[in-house]
């Protein structure tokens, strides 16, 4: 299914039609290619500021021991937060706002106090600073920062990342994000109103492979979703389903009835032995995640070679 102006205006850019190959799966939504920073200066591209954005992202995100610490972590989540808040409904009733638009970086908004993003005030502030520090979009920035956390944690994808989106000019609508406490219907239904299917949500959900909760149970803040949360690894998927539960994790109810909805349950144990196929498929529902409500999609630039390389050892 197709997102913003490809939808409307169809492909007009050589990236528009690299971004609606990958919607519809005719093209590879991770890369490996590498522009080197000197180049992609001396060419005036736009990339040129993101490899000082990377750069200071790397410090925040990588741990001493080599794994993605808790910014990282944060800031996937925080990615996830800001492009979920849009709707097919809502914009066929005229309300096509919200989504990938970094208006849970606009502090007047006060997304930051709204319930679903209790946890992500520290993030927040973090890159509000480094948006002010590079004069980079908020919306760009939150979607680079989500990918580059990703690929920082070991064995993460190179996730496909385009910057040149519009920022918000008011809050995402309300309601929009799921619960950890929804009923797999319910969760599958509000996904499939953002054009993500079972399968792509199957792909998505595996990002709790890096998470810890703060918030569901206050009384062991930290707890991960699985044994390795700085490892982007399949021991989620396993973890999650296993009948002798790990003690020391805290598994969302969300994600046990996704696993076990018949929509989901067949991916959800082929990704367990299978870290290339997850991948591959996480790397393509993130790039249908970080364009919606993206009306602009035409006019992207791909910075993708100022990330950092895929460590797919560790």
């Amino acid at each position: 299914e197709l997102l913003g102006d490809l939808l409307t205006v169809g492909v007009r850019t050589t990236t528009g039609q690299a971004v609606q190959n990958i919607l519809l799966g005719l093209e590879s939504g991770q890369s490996a290619a590498v522009v080197d920073q000197a180049s992609a200066c001396a060419a005036r591209s736009v990339c040129c500021v993101w490899y000082s954005v990377a750069t200071d992202l790397t410090k925040l995100f990588l741990g001493r021991d080599g794994t993605c610490n808790d910014d990282a972590r944060a800031a996937i989540r925080l990615g996830f937060h800001d492009a979920g808040a849009w709707s097919k409904s809502n914009k066929a009733a005229g309300l096509d706002f919200g989504g990938a638009d970094g208006s849970i970086l606009v502090a007047a908004f006060e997304e930051q106090n709204r319930a679903e993003n209790n946890g992500l005030q520290t993030i927040i502030v973090k890159m509000q600073k480094l948006a002010t520090k590079w004069k980079v979009g908020l919306a760009d920035l939150v979607q680079y920062a989500a990918t580059h956390a990703v690929v920082t944690c070991p064995l993460g994808p190179r996730v496909r990342t385009f910057v040149g989106r519009k920022d918000a000019t008011q809050p995402a609508p309300p309601g929009l994000l799921p619960s950890v406490h929804a009923l797999s219907d319910d969760l599958i239904a509000l996904f499939q109103d953002k054009t993500i299917d079972p399968h792509t949500l199957t792909a998505l959900v595996g990002a709790h492979s890096c998470s810890k909760q703060f918030n569901q149970d206050t009384a062991h803040p930290g707890s991960a979703q699985d044994s390795t949360p700085g490892v982007w690894d399949v021991n989620f998927y396993n973890e999650t389903i296993a009948t002798k539960p790990n003690k020391k994790l805290f598994i969302f109810d969300s994600d046990k009835v996704l696993a076990a909805d018949a929509r989901m349950s067949t991916e959800w144990r082929a990704f367990i032995t299978d870290q290339a196929h997850w991948n591959e498929d996480y790397s393509a529902a993130y790039v249908r995640l970080s364009m919606l409500g993206v009306n602009n999609i035409n006019d992207l630039t791909e910075c993708t070679g100022s990330l950092p390389a895929a460590r797919q050892k560790f």
